[in-house]
């Protein structure tokens, strides 16, 4: 199938969602656990991804590829691809409890694999469950408990487990253990496709897509909680541009620096984002604070130029305006929208959101009000100006005034997962 970016303003023609599904129910019983940012309602969830894909499909013309969907058509359609499966979830499914109950359990595994239908192993993949098994005196008096070890509740953010590039796909190495087995599922997915995988970040490297943007002519690599520098290097040599920017996480300036907090801008598409070749959106405070190393390819070599220098200086120096987005906007998904193409982008309604972003913010604080006072005392602040202005983010003035078109979406529910569109959708084809 044909796939391939080189900028992230080019036309967006292809992507791959995942439909949120039990596994969303699983991370919603501890949200804080599953890398959520608060409890949402999942039903509304779904309706909001449904119409994040109606959006891209209907008044976009982009092509909306569902991973399970394609994943189970390939699985019935080709047996090698069923075969990969079924072996995967044969590693994935573990049986506990006594000897003859265990050594059943997987006489029957092997015995009903050819009768199961392929949805059902991915659904093993999915939520890597532990089946324990204990008889009773009884006929078919057995105890049976079903534990679910890290189900995928964060698959539904496709942006993470891997990028693809004009070279191919580089499949990433997930830093938190909840989404370190996302990249197995997504895996089938690029080669029943006939996708290349040119490269598996490996340990001691870490990396999520969330923190990669391509630029035509350079890259930006962010590095932090999620990607660290080792797998920031290994990203660096498989895309291949002859400059690459590796930026360093910023702790926030109003989060006291002995106990910072990554979440708050865990990934670089969370405080800054590109809308074309002339404009960028983002949090300025943080750009500022976000250090910028330089490499330049010399041959099959990378040669990190002298000195360091800020985002916020590295992205002006290249030619780019900067869309200046406030602390509150920036908490409430502002820069997580998805680029369409060169002054296109598909954002999250930011006054639909606002409110949940600053209950979540005030219940952090009343705990420790040392840590996160001064974040909600500006995010006030923020709310404040922002409703006396009529400016929520994507409706500014700086907007209009760039000739950019904004399709706003109410994602609510979905943010509270900790990202929004960007977040959600891998692209696979632009141009």
């Amino acid at each position: 199938m044909d796939a391939g970016v080189r900028a992230e303003w080019d036309r967006l023609r292809t992507v791959v969602l995942h439909r949120p599904g039990v596994e969303m129910f699983l991370g919603l019983l501890e949200p804080y656990t599953s890398l959520y940012e608060r409890a949402f309602s999942r039903y509304r969830a779904r309706i909001e991804h449904s119409r994040l894909a109606d959006t891209l499909r209907d008044e976009f013309g982009v092509k909306v590829l569902y991973l399970k969907e394609e994943i189970l058509a390939a699985a019935d359609n080709r047996p090698e691809i069923r075969l990969n499966l079924i072996n995967a979830a044969r590693e994935a499914i573990s049986f506990s409890g006594g000897e003859k109950e265990i050594r059943l359990a997987w006489r029957d595994f092997e015995k009903n694999k050819d009768i199961l239908d392929s949805g059902h192993f991915f659904n093993i993949l999915l939520l890597n469950p532990v089946v324990d098994l204990h008889s009773g005196q009884g006929t078919r008096d057995i105890q049976l408990k079903v534990t679910e070890r890290q189900p995928l509740s964060n698959l539904y953010f496709m942006r993470d487990q891997q990028v693809v590039t004009n070279k191919g796909v580089i499949l990433s190495r997930m830093a938190k253990p909840q989404r370190r087995r996302e990249p197995l599922l997504t895996d089938f997915f690029w080669e029943m496709t006939g996708t290349p995988v040119v490269l598996r970040v490996r340990e001691p490297g870490t990396f999520e897509g969330g923190d990669f943007f391509p630029m035509k002519d350079f890259a930006l690599i962010g590095t932090g909680d999620r990607t660290n520098t080792a797998g920031a290097l290994q990203v660096m040599q498989g895309v291949g541009f002859d400059e690459t920017g590796i930026v360093s996480q910023p702790s926030h300036p109003l989060i006291p620096g002995l106990r910072p907090d990554p979440m708050v801008n865990m990934h670089l598409d969370t405080y800054f984002n590109v809308i074309s070749p002339g404009v960028v959106a983002g949090s300025v405070v943080l750009m500022k604070e976000a250090v910028v190393q330089v490499f330049f390819r010399e041959g099959d070599e990378y040669i990190p130029i002298p000195g360091k220098t800020d985002l916020f200086t590295y992205i002006k120096e290249k030619g780019f305006s900067i869309i200046d987005i406030t602390t509150l906007e920036q908490m409430a998904y502002a820069p997580n929208f998805l680029c369409i193409r060169e002054g296109v982008i598909l954002a999250v309604e930011v006054d639909r959101v606002v409110r949940d972003v600053l209950t979540a913010l005030k219940a952090k604080a009343e705990l420790e009000p040392a840590r996160y006072g001064a974040l909600l005392s500006q995010a006030e602040r923020d709310y404040r100006d922002l409703k006396l202005e009529g400016q929520f983010f994507p409706h500014k003035k700086e907007i209009y005034q760039h000739g950019i078109d904004a399709y706003p979406l109410i994602l609510e529910n979905l943010t509270g997962g900790y990202g929004a569109a960007r977040c959600m959708t891998c692209p696979m084809k632009r141009g």
